[in-house]
């Protein structure tokens, strides 16, 4: 007898971003397999489940995603439901369209359940809309690592009305600003650091391209999860501003 797979998008921390249909997936699962980004908090929502971490960071000892799939494979043809927690959205740099070929390729059905991706809660979350009229009328989200395909963006984006999201940028900060600069960006070009988006951790550091170069993090932004994102959305703070209003006339209760 076969069960079920369910790849579930656990958004950027904060479990009160979860879809209704996630929130479902986890309360029946029999099996979570989730990544090194999901909220402790969101794994409490599967109470009678077996939680196995499966999840990657840089420079770390993981598992292939190889086993991934082995492991995915047989919880489900054991007849349990197994969820596939991934932080954010399972198909924006979270290889969940590689897990669903996987299962499929096995003869089992797979159910997606799409997250709110970090590429844009992040910084909506920190009161930067990533787009906004007059100031950038598109978005580019792109992982920097490799840099192979960015590079070229930001050389065809100059005195483009743009914002650029970098996935897994922070590392890679003094590079991407220094492609910037060499492209032709204004080096007043707005830039934020949004670490731990969501949760009681969350960071927003506000720079410009150039600061950025040669920006040190401190000891409590170091290994935090985090988003880079380029342009002058950044210097806004309308959500923010708009939460804040909410919270003071309802006495502080969101």
């Amino acid at each position: 007898m076969s069960g079920a797979v369910t790849l579930v998008g656990a958004g950027p921390g904060d479990p009160d971003l979860l879809t209704v249909r996630a929130v479902r997936a986890l309360e029946r699962a029999d099996v979570v397999l989730y990544d090194a980004l999901c909220d402790p908090r969101v794994l409490e929502l599967a109470p009678r489940a077996k939680r196995f971490y499966v999840g990657k960071r840089a420079g770390r000892p993981h598992v292939s995603q190889e086993t991934i799939g082995k492991l995915l494979v047989r919880y489900a043809r054991r007849g349990l439901a197994v969820v596939r927690l991934k932080a954010g959205d399972p198909f924006v740099f979270g290889r969940g369209g590689e897990e669903v070929e996987y299962v499929q390729s096995a003869g089992l059905s797979v159910e997606v359940v799409p997250g709110l991706t970090s590429a844009f809660a992040a910084p909506l979350g920190a009161g930067i809309p990533v787009t906004h009229r007059e100031v950038s009328r598109g978005v580019v989200v792109v992982t920097a690592v490799p840099d192979d395909g960015w590079r070229s963006l930001v050389t065809a984006g100059v005195g483009a009305k743009l914002t650029w999201v970098f996935m897994m940028g922070v590392e890679r900060r003094s590079t991407i600003a220094r492609a910037f600069l060499d492209a032709g960006h204004d080096s007043s070009l707005g830039v934020a650091l949004i670490f731990s988006a969501s949760t009681a951790n969350e960071r927003v550091r506000r720079l410009t391209i150039s600061e950025l170069v040669r920006y040190e993090l401190d000891a409590e932004e170091r290994g935090l999860p985090a988003v880079l994102v380029v342009g002058d959305v950044t210097r806004m703070g309308v959500a923010r501003a708009a939460r804040d209003a909410f919270l003071f006339q309802n006495g502080g209760a969101a």
